[in-house]
């Protein structure tokens, strides 16, 4: 009881559980469209525009929050914009625009040395949770969650069958434009608690383990949202007592939590199948 009580005692351990517990459910809830999107790829593509916004700012003496929003804004804006102008499909947008940001950000760095803590912003540091994080987290949070509430069936309606959605009216070119900002906002919000190498996992992992055991959207759903909770609390706790950085041991409790789960159904699943094959068996006469 002593290991769940003890990291209370301490300040930045509450803010981190706030933070922690906001951005595994915002990172969860976003992780069911960017699986059944095959998306995967977008948050590391943003991850790494985060880098060279990052990097522009403080060599310019701004927020690194200022830097990394604008980064990651101008990147979901180009990458919708090049995916339909010219036909590319997500990825090659993804890569072809967030690599130039990042590499944008490295020339910077070379150019003019930048006082930053790097490791921090790399794999995120839970003794660096401010109040203004947990603001930006909320209102990142707040946002989100109004979003998805109000526009809850024209994002499933355009994520399983935009061609249909399209027949209905729906704006399907000004959804996919929000849902790439909202990946944006949510990646900008998640930079202290995970660092933006490992942000891509945190908005892979929760809806990749639901997709496994939901055959409902909204199960899958409030399952990766409970998933990225708890992946969050569990390793910030890892974190505290083993003295290791938050955003690694967050990514590994969910990795761990996915190998898990995949071990477990694909056991059911030969399970079912055996018993199918030992039922259809001619019976001896």
């Amino acid at each position: 009881m002593t290991l769940l009580t003890e990291p209370f005692a301490y300040a930045f351990f509450t803010r981190a559980v706030v933070a922690g517990v906001l951005v595994g459910a915002m990172c969860g809830a976003l992780s069911v469209f960017v699986v059944l999107r095959r998306m995967s790829y977008i948050g590391h593509g943003l991850s790494h525009a985060v880098v060279g916004g990052v990097a522009v700012a403080v060599a310019l003496d701004r927020s690194l929050y200022l830097g990394a929003a604008v980064a990651t804004v101008i990147s979901a804006l180009l990458i919708d914009r090049v995916a339909r102008r010219r036909g590319l499909h997500a990825d090659a947008s993804i890569g072809i625009v967030t690599t130039a940001i990042f590499a944008l950000g490295v020339l910077v760095v070379s150019l003019v040395p930048v006082r930053v803590n790097l490791e921090a912003v790399l794999f995120g540091n839970v003794l660096g949770v401010t109040r203004a994080d947990l603001f930006v987290a909320g209102g990142v949070g707040t946002a989100l969650l109004l979003v998805l509430l109000r526009w809850w069936k024209v994002f499933v309606g355009v994520t399983f069958d935009p061609q249909v959605s399209r027949v209905h009216g729906v704006p399907t070119q000004a959804v996919e434009l929000a849902f790439n900002l909202l990946v944006a906002a949510v990646v900008v919000a998640s930079i202290r608690v995970l660092g933006v190498l490992l942000i891509a996992a945190a908005v892979v992992i929760p809806g990749a383990l639901s997709r496994l055991v939901s055959r409902s959207i909204g199960a899958m759903a409030l399952l990766a949202v409970a998933t990225g909770v708890l992946a969050s609390l569990v390793g910030l706790y890892g974190s505290f007592h083993l003295n290791v950085p938050s955003g690694p041991a967050i990514v590994l409790v969910g990795a761990v939590a996915f190998l898990a789960t995949y071990l477990a159904t694909s056991l059911a699943a030969r399970r079912r199948v055996r018993r199918a094959r030992v039922a259809a068996a001619p019976t001896p006469s």
